[in-house]
């Protein structure tokens, strides 16, 4: 299924819009904004393109593309997109038109500034598209460095301390799945006879059994490499602490991609990597990331309840909502997976969207301590009622996209407790259903704080409310509330092979688990492998 290198266009389109805002003069203020918007925009707009070439029928990689960069050494240039990519690469896309158009704020280095936020956006699609280990850690490692930068210079009074620890933390944990990545390497060449950091080659080994046949003591120790890795970017408890610091010291639209598309760098990897390359241990490791994130689900929750600055419970929100998205992965049950990844796209939109409302207040009082405010309700009415929006869909109201990943996601923790699977029980469901109950409390509370009660200060009595082109901005992401809560099927449908087939990978027997290199196969929601007709093959 050739592609014509538009994944390549899609991920390297920003990369050359970077260079092109190099090389304008700086005082060109406002031609570097719009030219930027104007390169999101065209990017987002070619990544649609992928819609109606992508076939949702097969869990096979799609849109292929291979270039040789160290083939000596097994090193190529792969990419590809199956229904767990496509979804992130287009969030990619969209939040960062919204990001950049936020940022005609800034006025500080826009030129760099730009330069950045580009070079980040390619960065973060080359890691959805990557089918090569290697790659993959390159995309991977490169969204860093201007995440790093961009809350460096552009960041709050704590801008360096958060800088660091967000690098530290980050990069600690990839080091780790460097290591675990050369040891697939090598167990590939030794058991093939074949050099290759292809994840199709490599997934086809482990599926026949050859590739930990001898190493089956190693497997665990592979499986953490790469799973710590993960868990930090989500990040789940007690990895989680560089999040907030990051979160709220970040300039607004780095806040909107850091939740809305960073951590998805770590559940997207526990998917594409954890479940079909290690299904011998993947089992007996449910247990514990269960704990983390069902301890991460309550102690997120319970934490943002006491916070006195609106965008640092928004950020301790993530730790919660992250750790629905890893109980539905880990549930290993289709349902559960399936709300997994759909709850990775809501909170996308809806934490993204309560970033970017968050922003735009303090955009006009300079402030986020919840003192300072109280009954901007009448005040800031279009504001009140899109944060209403966006704060129900991330409580989970049915209706709106939040609700649909978070009951798959319990709903399959639950089916997977019932039946006993994996050394889980129906409390693992429980306690996670009660996050969702301590969810409402605590965002229901930030609301009141914000909009009810007297208006007493007298700065916020003059405050104006949200400019037609910021409802327009607001109007997006309400779009995609209420569009992933009423037709949530646009966007399962074309996951549900992918899913279905990873699943098989992590769970079934020795020969009786699909591989990504084996074109000629189809699998069904039941965990059946079949042969694909002629017709469904072209």
């Amino acid at each position: 299924m050739g592609g014509n290198h538009l994944l390549s266009y899609v991920t390297f389109l920003p990369l050359l819009g970077a260079l092109i805002v190099f090389f304008m003069p700086k005082e060109q203020v406002q031609s570097i904004r719009y030219f930027a918007m104007s390169v999101t925009v065209l990017t987002f707009i070619v990544s649609l393109a992928i819609l109606p070439r992508f076939n949702g029928s097969t869990y096979h990689f799609q849109l292929l593309e291979e270039h040789p960069w160290a083939p000596q050494y097994g090193v190529y240039y792969r990419m590809g997109v199956d229904g767990i990519s496509l979804w992130l690469i287009l969030l990619t896309t969209l939040l960062s038109v919204v990001s950049v158009w936020f940022s005609f704020y800034v006025d500080k280095r826009v030129k760099d500034y730009m330069v950045f936020m580009l070079i980040l956006e390619t960065a973060m699609l080359g890691t959805f598209c990557a089918l090569d280990l290697i790659l993959f850690f390159t995309f991977f490692e490169a969204t860093l460095i201007p995440m790093l930068v961009l809350i460096w210079i552009w960041g709050g009074e704590r801008r360096n301390y958060a800088a660091v620890k967000f690098f530290i933390y980050t990069f600690a944990g990839s080091i780790f799945m460097l290591v675990g990545m050369i040891a697939l390497y090598q167990l590939q060449k030794s058991n093939s006879g074949v050099a290759s950091f292809s994840i199709i080659d490599i997934q086809g080994n482990v599926a026949n059994g050859s590739l930990w046949k001898d190493a089956i003591q190693l497997e665990g120790l592979v499986f953490w490499a790469f799973a710590v890795a993960f868990l930090v970017k989500c990040p789940a408890f007690p990895f989680h602490t560089w999040l907030p610091d990051a979160h709220t010291e970040a300039p607004t639209a780095g806040s909107i991609i850091l939740a809305g598309v960073l951590l998805k760098m770590g559940t997207y990897g526990f998917l594409r990597f954890c479940l079909p390359l290690f299904p011998d241990v993947i089992k007996s490791e449910v247990v514990p990331i269960m704990v983390l994130a069902i301890i991460g689900i309550t102690y997120g929750a319970i934490v943002s309840a006491m916070q006195p600055d609106v965008k640092r419970l928004v950020a301790y929100s993530s730790v919660a909502h992250m750790g629905f998205v890893l109980i539905g992965i880990f549930s290993l049950t289709h349902t559960g997976m399936m709300g997994g990844s759909m709850q990775q796209l809501n909170h996308g939109i809806s934490t993204g969207a309560l970033f970017l409302l968050v922003g735009l207040l303090y955009e006009r009082r300079h402030t986020r301590m919840f003192r300072d405010y109280g009954g901007l309700k009448s005040q800031m009415p279009i504001f009140a009622a899109i944060f209403l929006i966006i704060m129900l869909s991330s409580v989970g109201l049915p209706g709106t996209n939040g609700f649909i990943g978070e009951f798959l996601a319990l709903m399959g923790t639950f089916q997977a407790g019932f039946n006993g699977m994996n050394g889980l029980s129906v409390w693992y469901g429980v306690v996670a259903g009660a996050g969702v109950i301590l969810a409402a409390v605590y965002l229901l509370w930030m609301f009141q704080k914000l909009f009810y009660g007297p208006n007493a200060n007298p700065a916020n009595q003059h405050l104006r409310d949200l400019k037609p082109w910021e409802i327009a901005m607001c109007a997006v992401l309400v779009l995609f509330v209420f569009w992933g809560g009423f037709f949530p099927n646009i966007f399962l449908r074309p996951m549900e092979n992918s899913i279905a087939a990873t699943r098989m990978m992590a769970s079934n027997p020795i020969g009786e688990r699909p591989t990504w290199g084996d074109g000629g196969t189809s699998v069904t929601v039941d965990g059946r492998i079949t042969k694909r007709t002629l017709e469904a093959h072209r």
